[in-house]
């Protein structure tokens, strides 16, 4: 089971120095990914009818690709996963060409995690509609493929269409596409179609048996699970030794392969203790891990 970090999106700040430092810190200590969450907008809680949700408008996010542009350069090995990229808010072909951009930049070390929100405000204000969004992620996904690895061609879709079109460059190998979530359209999707999964829950019985339903959709579609990929994450606030130890051994015996830790929103803290609190949990489940 790999290990790997958050990055701290709302804690990490602006300074591109402390970016970089956390970047290459984390490679330091042996992480084998950075994982990033998304959200392009944030709503005020103070707007006429409120809103409810976990972030507003006064959390920050980095921007995925434009950030995993900048650490393909100060990085050379962790790979760059983004969990998850709300990807039917954006438009198809420019996310595509995003997406290759960094797998060029980085030697293929993306890892495209990608979901369809639950933010209304946030699709108004990209202007794309929230009520199709599941039905658009499937035929974005085929088509963003077909995009990375062909050369030109026409597609007649039922959200896209064009004639005698390609992106320049093209990565040189496949980028992973895992999809996040827990609804049974989504497990389904992500059975068909993803290289993994991003569970949003715990090592419970309900995620265990989504890893069940997708193990039984892909053998029925004749898919192997070898190299299908279990992406979990943990949270470093609020845990001890003992208590990482045993989610992550949960995590483990569920099948996940890669385990990311969440540093943020357990206290003050600046980069070094950001790096600090990842040395802590990598000591405490090293056995787990290995």
């Amino acid at each position: 089971m790999e290990i790997g970090a958050v990055i701290p999106h709302n804690e990490l700040g602006t300074d591109p120095g402390a970016i970089k430092a956390y970047a290459q810190g984390a490679e330091e200590l042996g992480v084998t990914h950075l994982l990033i969450y998304d959200h392009v907008v944030g709503v005020d809680r103070n707007r006429p009818g409120g809103f409810e949700g976990p972030y507003d408008s006064n959390t920050a996010f980095h921007e995925p690709f434009v950030l995993f542009g900048f650490l393909a350069a100060c990085t050379s090995k962790v790979d760059l996963v983004t969990a998850i990229l709300i990807l039917p808010q954006r438009q198809t072909v420019l996310a595509a060409k995003q997406a290759a951009e960094v797998a060029v930049l980085s030697n293929n070390r993306l890892r495209l995690g990608v979901g369809v929100g639950w933010n209304t405000v946030e699709y108004d204000a990209l202007n794309e509609e929230f009520g199709n969004r599941g039905r658009r992620q499937e035929e974005q996904v085929e088509l963003m493929r077909r995009l990375w690895s062909e050369d030109v061609f026409s597609y007649a879709g039922e959200h896209h269409s064009f004639e005698h079109a390609s992106i320049l460059p093209r990565p040189s190998a496949p980028i992973p596409v895992l999809f996040g979530g827990s609804a049974p359209a989504l497990i389904d999707r992500c059975a068909r179609l993803g290289d993994g999964w991003i569970p949003l829950g715990g090592p419970n019985e309900k995620s265990a048996d989504r890893i069940a339903e997708m193990r039984r959709i892909r053998e029925a579609a004749g898919l192997s699970w070898d190299g299908f990929t279990i992406h979990a994450q943990a949270q470093y606030a609020g845990g001890t030794p003992e208590r990482w130890q045993g989610h992550a051994q949960k995590w483990k015996d569920l099948g996940a392969t890669h385990l990311s830790v969440a540093t943020h929103n357990a206290g003050p803290t600046d980069v070094d203790g950001h790096l600090a609190r990842i040395a802590e949990y990598q000591s405490a489940i090293a056995d787990i891990a290995g």
